[in-house]
């Protein structure tokens, strides 16, 4: 029944600036409205993101994570420098080395879009979970 996630959305303050921070991490603006934009997530158009304007009131923080290759987790933080997004600390943690999720097991780096939304960049590893 059920083959993955197509969709997930964020309720945004500033449709320019999140439209912006998205691009910048690859994402590719599909269509836009005066208080939503819809972007793909991979070129194959098999994963999308919609954001949503709305007041400051109805604002609420979200956390997804984005799937990327292992190679390409130990460059995310200069790939996230050069686009001036900080690694933020989790779990009591520094920002040096990816988190590893051992009951995954899965290594990550998180960090936050403009409006406070928690991201992930998260790569399964080889091995059992512990």
């Amino acid at each position: 029944m059920i083959k993955g996630l197509f969709e997930t959305h964020l309720f945004i303050r500033d449709l320019d600036i999140s439209i912006e921070f998205y691009e910048s991490l690859g994402l590719k603006l599909d269509v836009r409205y005066e208080n939503v934009a819809f972007l793909w997530i991979t070129d194959e158009k098999k994963h999308m993101l919609g954001l949503w304007k709305v007041k400051e009131e109805d604002m609420n923080k979200r956390h997804f994570a984005f799937n990327v290759n292992f190679e390409d987790l130990i460059l995310a933080p200069q790939y996230l420098s050069d686009r001036d997004i900080r690694i933020k600390p989790v779990f009591g943690r520094g920002t040096e080395e990816p988190i590893v999720h051992t009951w995954m097991p899965a290594a990550a780096y998180y960090f936050d879009d403009p409006d406070g939304n928690e991201l992930e960049f998260i790569s399964m590893l080889d091995g059992e979970p512990m």
